[in-house]
């Protein structure tokens, strides 16, 4: 069995595991090293067990055909939070409740892929939760993440790089990518910073001054 009881800090990333479609086992193992809590969306839980991941807390409406208490009994003590409300999905509420218990670094993998509605929600929340947390969604091709309204980076050259508008983002400079932004808006559905890449080795440095700019460093 999977063990990531490697730290116990509310500084370090706590992991939500959702219900989408599955990474590499690698990129979780690497994920769960770092991770104080392990927090698992309910539709994902008989997945996660085969995987033997230690889980903290499963969280979900539980509307699904299994009994959490059952499964989970020998994973003693597992926190079982049942969350019926509709008005958020079950990532919002888990993202609530760490935040509530002072996370304020959190993980997300299983986030992408499977329902494309699922998908655009999920990574919404990146810019929903800015101001009150980092959040970093994973899988096997990205990492993508709400970026501060100033931000710098170190990245090798050819680096993939995508910013991506949540609405409009105003004022918009970079350099150190191969085509920079000098003061320019983006906005979804009409203008993007996607496929850009880092131009050379160094650091690639991005400024925004009003919205929310998602970071997409991607591999094929």
């Amino acid at each position: 069995m999977s063990s990531h009881h490697v730290v116990r800090d509310t500084q370090e990333p706590a992991l939500i595991i959702a219900n989408g479609e599955a990474c590499s086992f690698d990129l979780v193992q690497q994920l769960l090293e770092w991770s104080p809590i392990v927090m698992v969306l309910d539709g994902a839980l008989p997945r996660v067990l085969e995987l033997g991941i230690k889980i903290d807390i499963v969280l979900g409406d539980f509307d699904r055909e299994h009994n959490p208490e059952e499964a989970l009994a020998h994973q003693h003590p597992v926190e079982i939070i049942h969350t019926p409300d509709q008005n958020k999905t079950d990532l919002e509420k888990g993202i609530d409740l760490l935040l509530s218990r002072n996370h304020k670094a959190i993980n997300i993998v299983w986030a992408t892929g499977r329902r494309a509605d699922h998908t655009i929600n999920n990574i919404s929340n990146l810019a929903r939760y800015k101001n009150e947390a980092t959040l970093v969604i994973y899988d096997d091709y990205s990492k993508i993440y709400c970026l501060p309204n100033s931000f710098d980076k170190w990245y090798a050259k050819g680096t993939p790089i995508s910013l991506i508008p949540i609405g409009k983002v105003e004022g918009v400079k970079t350099s150190g990518l191969k085509y920079n932004l000098h003061s320019e808006s983006l906005e979804l559905g009409f203008k993007s910073g996607s496929s850009n890449e880092a131009e050379q080795d160094g650091t690639v440095c991005i400024n925004y001054l009003d919205g929310f700019l998602l970071m997409m460093e991607c591999r094929d």
